[in-house]
């Protein structure tokens, strides 16, 4: 979109304008935006420019004649501007705080999803050799995210920073937990209840690790023979949790049922409907949607978007209907880790969805005129813009896409609002 230089003499209302400065050199929310009266233009020609670039196609009017001249600015008009500007800086340190509060909170959620992970790598490295001792670990790891997530009135669900594809295994079995733990809650279900669920979904494909790598990590399709391996997984899963006595039994079916389908057209043993234990349909429903995100073969992953749509569209005689509107319910239309463009067309990442407040998720902007590692993250309650669309990462032009820098490996993380 191309942009044209004019004096700031020539500003007018319905113009949109790009200042020429930087974002902390001025006092206004954003380095580009459409005029609308003309208190924004005093303001604008007392920060000291000779100009700023108009960009034609998103503004409303054309702008003055060249020759137009400034009016002069009375005294008392000089004081009005300078109370107007002091209350704008003011607004802008009070947005740029709440910022700095909220990556605090993102660097604290960071470190207890690294925790989290180190927790669920040791407990799966002692699952063969000490069982007991590894369900006891799990416990604790669980026991302490579900009393984390009962005593907050409200929580917010976080992106995570990308990771190793090497271990796949344990950031889907940590993504699965998460979400079915918050979508047992958003059920109403209690706090005993989210941690038998939260148990089961931390161990479900741990089966999986009794499958050869070939098999797990091939992007051609299975053979028939390499299917049937595969699909032994939930007994395997079983098989390693009844090791220990202490493994929960009403866990016990999310094992063995998170393949199995409503219809009957799952594994391993076609159950239908009712057959099939409640708490296995919830994970079901949350492994659904993860391995969406993260098939085998990368070429065929979805957008969060994208991911949710699919399920509820098309899947609603396999799934429970009731998870999966909660799921979208919890979620948002847009989650975490989708690329969006905004009404005014502007490009960025949700990077986090409050539960309270769903319609209104927190955006990484795009925003060239701000290195990357101060990008402003834009709180939508905050703003009159809304999101339009999501575009697939790859879609992106390459110096928004390094900007924003979509998750390969979309992990989520809850942390309490405070």
């Amino acid at each position: 979109m191309a942009s044209i230089k004019i004096s700031v003499e020539r500003l007018t209302e319905g113009l949109y304008i790009k200042l020429p400065l930087q974002w902390a050199d001025h006092p206004f929310l954003r380095n580009h935006f459409k005029i609308k009266d003309q208190q924004q233009i005093r303001l604008i020609q007392k920060l000291g420019i000779q100009f700023v670039y108009l960009l034609p196609e998103k503004s409303d009017n054309n702008p003055l004649a060249p020759e137009t001249t400034a009016d002069n600015i009375s005294e008392q008009e000089e004081k009005f501007l300078d109370k107007q500007a002091e209350k704008l800086w003011q607004e802008k340190q009070g947005r740029i705080e709440r910022l700095r509060n909220y990556k605090r909170k993102i660097q604290r959620c960071e470190k207890n999803f690294d925790r989290s992970m180190s927790q669920l790598r040791s407990i799966m490295g002692k699952i063969k050799s000490r069982p007991l001792n590894a369900i006891t670990e799990a416990n604790f790891l669980v026991e302490s995210m579900v009393d984390t997530l009962m005593e907050a009135d409200n929580v917010a669900l976080h992106l995570m920073n990308d990771k190793k594809d090497s271990e796949d295994i344990y950031f889907h079995s940590l993504n699965v937990a998460v979400l079915s733990m918050l979508l047992g809650k958003s059920h109403g279900m209690s706090a005993a209840e989210i941690k038998v669920i939260a148990l089961g979904a931390l161990f479900h494909d741990m089966g999986k690790l009794k499958i050869p790598t070939a098999i797990l990590r091939k992007t051609t399709p299975l053979s028939a023979p390499e299917i049937n391996y595969l699909k032994l997984h939930p007994k395997y899963s079983f098989d390693l949790a009844s090791l220990a006595d202490n493994f929960p039994k009403a866990a016990m079916p999310i094992l063995l049922q998170h393949h199995e389908m409503l219809d009957g057209s799952g594994y391993p043993k076609q159950l239908k409907a009712d057959d099939i234990d409640l708490y296995a349909q919830l994970v079901s429903v949350i492994n659904a949607y993860d391995n969406l995100c993260h098939p085998t073969d990368k070429s065929q992953s979805r957008i969060p978007y994208s991911a949710l749509s699919y399920l509820f569209k098309n899947k609603k005689s396999q799934y429970n209907s009731d998870f999966l509107a909660l799921l979208v319910r919890m979620m948002g239309v847009y989650p975490p880790g989708s690329v969006v463009q905004l009404s005014n067309q502007q490009l960025g990442l949700v990077v986090s969805v409050n539960s309270d407040r769903l319609l209104y998720p927190n955006i990484l902007i795009y925003d060239p005129s701000v290195p990357p590692n101060e990008a402003p993250i834009l709180d939508l309650e905050e703003s009159e813009l809304k999101i339009e669309r999501a575009i697939p990462p790859n879609k992106l032009p390459e110096k928004v896409h390094i900007y924003l820098n979509p998750r390969v490996r979309i992990s989520y993380y809850f942390d309490p609002n405070d």
